[in-house]
């Protein structure tokens, strides 16, 4: 691959601002400086940036706690997306693994690794999300017990069965309007629909006006990271992701 197409596809700039930098000596391969973007890079360099070693074909993963407001998307051209919360410098080939509405907010992997993107979203696969929600009106075992059986769903965006989920009510609040409560609850589902957790509670009767993702398989959202915050997985939580999706097979 040309050394320019290589530092742009690695989030470098743009073909001309690196041009720019590689007259400046900004580049080298395997310790030499080379200046000429047209240059090959062999297949296992190392090339450097401003003296930082860039990943190159490396697998790459980032947590981010996601706002509300923010569309998952890798682009838009006219509202902002999951991937202008990165770092400034950032791969082209990252994406988001599954999607958050725009309205909801937590935990979202972003990677370049694709075999880990479908073991997660693999309908077969079955990985647990769960989330946080505020649901307005009061939840009852009654509702837990028809999640646990599965809730049969048919509205303006299709008809399905929800496979058995977990929902646990974790307590009520002042929520004002007529109703006067808000039900805050935890729920596990092993699939994901679209607006699937809304969707389940608007089977019961109920309305969603907050969700927030708190896990997917073995990663958990960092309590340390505001909305909006993004940092690398850990060794260990890259791990447990990779490693311990391995054995789920397909039912």
């Amino acid at each position: 691959m040309r050394l320019d197409r290589y530092l742009s596809e690695n989030g470098c700039g743009t073909r001309s601002e690196i041009k720019k930098e590689l007259k400046k000596g900004a580049a080298a391969v395997n310790g030499s400086v080379v200046r000429d973007g047209s240059a090959q890079v062999p297949e296992g360099a190392r090339v450097t940036w401003h003296g930082e070693e860039i990943a190159g074909d490396a697998l790459v993963y980032y947590m981010l706690h996601k706002p509300a407001g923010v569309i998952t998307a890798t682009r838009d051209p006219k509202q902002r997306t999951v991937m202008d919360l990165l770092p400034e410098r950032r791969r082209k080939d990252l994406y988001p693994v599954g999607r958050l509405d725009r309205d909801t907010e937590g935990l979202l992997l972003i990677t370049n690794d694709g075999p880990l993107g479908h073991r997660l979203l693999a309908p077969g696969k079955h990985v647990d999300k769960t989330y946080e929600a505020l649901v307005r009106g009061t939840v009852t075992d009654r509702e837990v017990a028809r999640f646990r059986e599965g809730i049969d769903i048919d509205d303006a965006d299709g008809a399905f069965t929800a496979l058995p989920a977990e929902l646990e009510i974790l307590g009520t609040e002042p929520g004002g309007g007529e109703d006067g409560a808000l039900t805050r609850v935890r729920v596990t589902i092993r699939e994901g629909k679209y607006h699937q957790v809304k969707r389940m509670f608007a089977a019961t009767g109920a309305e969603v006006v907050y969700l927030k993702r708190l896990s997917m398989g073995p990663l958990r959202l960092d309590p340390a990271l505001a909305p909006g915050e993004c940092r690398r997985l850990t060794e260990e939580e890259a791990t447990a992701l990779t490693e311990g999706l391995q054995g789920n097979e397909e039912v």
